[in-house]
């Protein structure tokens, strides 16, 4: 048996998105920009995907919408874009969280040498933000406040709407990375008073290498690629008609599913976190309510993660320990640290991230193989015994 429980870092690609994308791969491949027939039937296909994208994150306008390569892209040029905004008019104050991913971290520390300020938030123990301390947080100087939606490893759903609204009333934009949430949360970003927002289509069932930037009409976009016209002078460097037409096709089908995958995936999730707590020393991460329907994420006391993710690989079950971005690093999850788990522990984390493709028999085979491998792992640790 294999199974893949991985779905926070990349989903399989479905039957459907690879239908709507196949006749832009060997039929239709003219260049968009194009005055030919070829290229304007593929110009036709990129307006209607941009079409489909705004009506469902919920824009106002289909020019909202700008089309990327990906979730840290779009995250990079909408806090670029907002920071060349407030810096023009004398606000270089930026409010994030600690627990961000590090598409935000790592370009909010690169505008910190740049001489912004940069205010992190401490999540609460349970992986939640409190709005509040947003609020106390803005300054006549913020020029914006960035706060993802629903984190990538511990699953926590964050109070974006009441974010959005504070923000709002306060003349600051608000930009949320929807990576994880799109497609599995409903999203209305004009009714939440979201400014920009980011999304990656391979996190739900479409292809890697397409994202997309919303950006509230009125708010200009920095462009981070020089070179053609293309997306109205945002981002240069013709479109990637497959997988753009592949995100919009994949967006679209996950989100007329939202409430039946996440009901399934509720069941399925609370099913192996239950088995998994019976597992002595192991804790929840994050909220047990306020999270995704397919995150779970534990810390078992006493071993090292690296080891149990490849003794899970050996029965065949690929989930990880964290963020696949940083897979490579030694350092324990900064998600993890910032909610407050010792460090040891935050070293024997495990993230299992289920998607609708996973069955009951998976789940149970899931838990029998955690059991067994904490066992195998506890009873050969000397820091252990």
């Amino acid at each position: 048996m294999y199974i893949y429980a991985d779905n926070a870092a990349a989903t399989r690609l479905s039957e459907t998105e690879k239908k709507a994308m196949l006749p832009y791969l060997d039929e239709i491949y003219g260049n968009p920009s194009s005055l030919h027939s070829f290229g304007q039937r593929a110009k036709d296909a990129l307006d209607n995907a941009r079409e489909e994208v705004a009506r469902v994150i919920g824009a106002e306008f289909s020019s909202e919408i700008t089309f990327t390569s990906g979730g840290s892209e779009s995250d990079n040029q909408a806090i670029v874009s907002a920071a060349e905004i407030g810096s023009k008019k004398g606000k270089k104050h930026i409010i994030s969280t600690k627990f961000e991913h590090h598409a935000v971290l790592r370009t909010l520390e690169k505008l910190e040498k740049k001489g912004f300020e940069i205010t992190l938030l401490e999540p609460d123990r349970n992986g939640i933000i409190n709005v509040r301390d947003v609020e106390s947080e803005i300054r006549s100087d913020t020029a914006l406040v960035t706060v993802m939606y629903a984190n990538n490893e511990i699953g926590t759903i964050q109070p974006v709407s009441e974010i959005g609204a504070v923000c709002r009333e306060r003349g600051v934009i608000f930009h949320t990375d929807a990576v994880q949430a799109a497609g599995h949360l409903h999203i209305d970003a004009a009714k939440q008073n979201i400014d920009m927002l980011s999304v990656s289509a391979h996190k739900f069932h479409g292809p890697k290498g397409a994202g997309a930037l919303y950006a509230r009409r009125g708010i200009p976009l920095v462009k981070l690629i020089e070179g053609g016209g293309q997306e109205k002078g945002r981002r240069a460097g013709t479109e990637n008609i497959p997988g753009i037409v592949g995100l919009a096709a994949a967006l679209k089908e996950a989100a007329d599913n939202i409430d039946k995958n996440n009901e399934y995936l509720s069941r399925l999730r609370d099913k192996v976190i239950g088995g998994l707590l019976d597992i002595p020393n192991t804790i929840l991460n994050g909220d047990r309510e306020k999270r995704l329907a397919g995150n779970i994420n534990v810390s078992f006391e006493g071993i090292e993660g690296e080891s149990l993710l490849l003794m899970l690989d050996d029965k065949g079950i690929a989930a990880s320990s964290g963020s696949a971005c940083t897979s490579a690093s030694p350092l324990p999850s900064h998600v993890l640290l910032a909610i407050g788990v010792p460090e040891e522990a935050a070293r024997g984390s495990l993230r299992i991230s289920l998607s609708e493709y996973n069955t009951d028999e998976e789940a149970e085979y899931i838990i029998k193989s955690v059991k067994e491998a904490v066992e195998n792992l506890r009873n050969t640790s000397p820091v252990w015994a």
